[in-house]
This record gives structure tokens, C-alpha cells and sequence, in this order.
């Protein structure tokens, strides 16, 4: 399942509404940030302006502030009174956190250490719809410096981390948002980075800047893949068990995949 969101989950701050329009024709989904994209002072300003954007609610999440925030009370508040129905916590780290999130669509962000061991609890919550992982927050929660080696490739703790939040997500039905890329003008590493994640089953990939945004829905889509898929479907047609189809065996494991590549599981 890819889900019905689409892959290009784009961030937008919250104090700056002039962008509110475009980031959300941009992408398939805008994330309205009223967390770390929002200095102190602003906060007020950005919960404001969220509260009076005109944005369709089922293609906007605004991420609020953490439970233990002084800020996560007036957030709350403000999405209950708003049209807007999906909220994205970060620094979950439990299911209690959610507690009085009832009754709105959640999307947990697991980026600490307490977070991503709590994967599989906060996966299996009614209304958890999907979650992320961040890298740079987990790092830090770790006592480290850097997500990724000098080569831009993550380090083996983010790596597990990115795998835990996956597989919880997908073992109970629900999204798994890969978490955005930092380097903005590295398109080439921002392709590679989404291709593998639409590979290993993440629903969507969040981003920081719009550029990004076309490089992670051709990675998504793939027309390659997609025309192997409608192929080795139509070949398994005429077979049982397993076959060779281009050169590779094929037995249902790989059918499953070229279902999930189509959109038929």
C-alpha cells in the first residue's frame, strides 16, 4: 500500500503564509510547520496564520508542537477549532502522547532514541495513520554530531532506525514517510535516496524545498518498473509456481512486489 496521499510531502513554515498556496500546489501533500521551522516569537504569529489558511484538509497536516511543549496546548486548540484534521507530533515517543490527540488523524514523528524503540507501540495505535523518522533529532538525542558519513550516505544507527520505523508502519497497515533530504541542490543524491526508499516500501518521502519535488514522484513512479510489473503480471498468467521471466525467477514473493508496484495489493 503507497497510500492514496501521493509521495511529495513538502514542509512549509507556518509564520510565512505567502508560501501556503504554491507549496501546496507543489506538492501532494503541504506540511504546515508550526515546530522547528518557527523561532519562539513567531510561534503566535505562525498558529495565526495557519488557523486562517484555506488550504484542502485533505492534503494538509500541520505539524504541531511536542506534548511536553508550552506551545502544544495552543496548537491543539487551534487544529480542533480549524478545518484541518491531520496533525503530525513530533518527538513521540509513546502512546500516551496521543492520548489527546483523539479524534484527529496523527502521523507520529519518531527522532529520538525513546521514539524509534517505540516504533511497533505507536504503529499500532487506532489513530495513527503513518509515521516518519527524522535523522538529525535522533543523532542528537544520541549524543551524536552527524546523521551521515562523509560520503552522504547515513550512518549505520540512522540506517536502523529508518528500517525500525518502516517495518513497524508496514506491519500494521499503516504510511511510513521517509525523512526529508538536507542537501538542497544534491538532486542526484535526492533521487538516489527516494528510489531506494520507494523500494523498500516507504509510502512517501518528506521534503524541504519544492525543487524537490519532481525528482521524488519520477523516483515513486518509475515508469520502468511499472512497465516490468504490468509485464511479469501478464506473463504469470500463463504459468503456476514459479518461472523465469527476463532472466530472473519469478514466484509469488515477486508477484506480491509488482502487485505493490501497480497498485494492487
Amino acid at each position: 500500500m503507497t497510500g492514496s496521499l501521493g509521495p511529495a510531502w513538502l514542509f512549509c513554515p507556518g509564520d510565512r503564509p505567502e508560501r501556503f498556496a504554491k507549496a501546496a500546489e507543489r506538492s501532494d501533500v503541504v506540511i504546515l510547520d508550526l515546530e522547528d521551522a518557527v523561532s519562539t516569537k513567531n510561534k503566535p504569529r505562525a498558529r495565526a496564520a495557519v488557523a486562517a489558511a484555506q488550504l484542502d484538509p485533505e492534503r494538509t497536516i500541520v505539524r504541531i508542537n511536542p506534548v511536553d511543549s508550552p506551545y502544544f496546548v495552543p496548537d491543539l486548540q487551534m487544529v480542533r477549532s480549524s478545518g484541518y484534521r491531520m496533525v503530525m507530533l513530533p518527538k513521540t515517543e509513546s502512546t500516551a502522547a496521543l492520548e489527546t490527540l483523539t479524534g484527529l488523524q496523527i502521523f507520529a514523528l519518531l527522532e529520538t532514541a525513546a521514539g524509534v524503540l517505540a516504533a511497533e507501540q505507536v504503529a499500532a495505535a487506532e489513530h495513527v495513520h503513518g509515521l516518519m523518522w527524522g535523522a538529525e533529532d535522533l543523532l542528537a538525542s544520541l549524543g551524536g554530531t552527524s546523521s551521515r558519513a562523509a560520503d552522504g550516505s547515513y550512518r549505520e544507527v540512522a540506517r536502523f532506525a529508518r528500517s525500525r520505523v518502516l517495518i513497524s508502519a508496514r506491519a500494521f497497515g499503516k504510511l511510513a514517510i521517509d525523512s526529508v533530504y538536507l542537501n538542497i541542490p544534491d538532486l542526484s543524491g535526492l533521487a538516489t535516496e527516494a528510489a531506494d526508499a520507494r523500494a523498500s516500501g516507504f509510502s512517501a518521502k518528506a521534503l524541504i524545498h519544492p525543487s524537490h519535488v519532481p525528482i521524488v514522484r519520477e523516483a515513486f513512479t518509475q515508469s520502468d518498473r511499472l512497465a516490468w510489473a504490468t509485464r511479469v503480471l501478464e506473463h504469470a498468467k500463463q504459468h503456476g509456481g514459479v518461472f523465469s521471466f527476463e532472466g530472473q525467477m519469478v514466484d509469488e514473493p515477486v508477484l506480491r512486489q509488482a502487485r505493490e508496484i501497480l497498485g494492487q495489493n
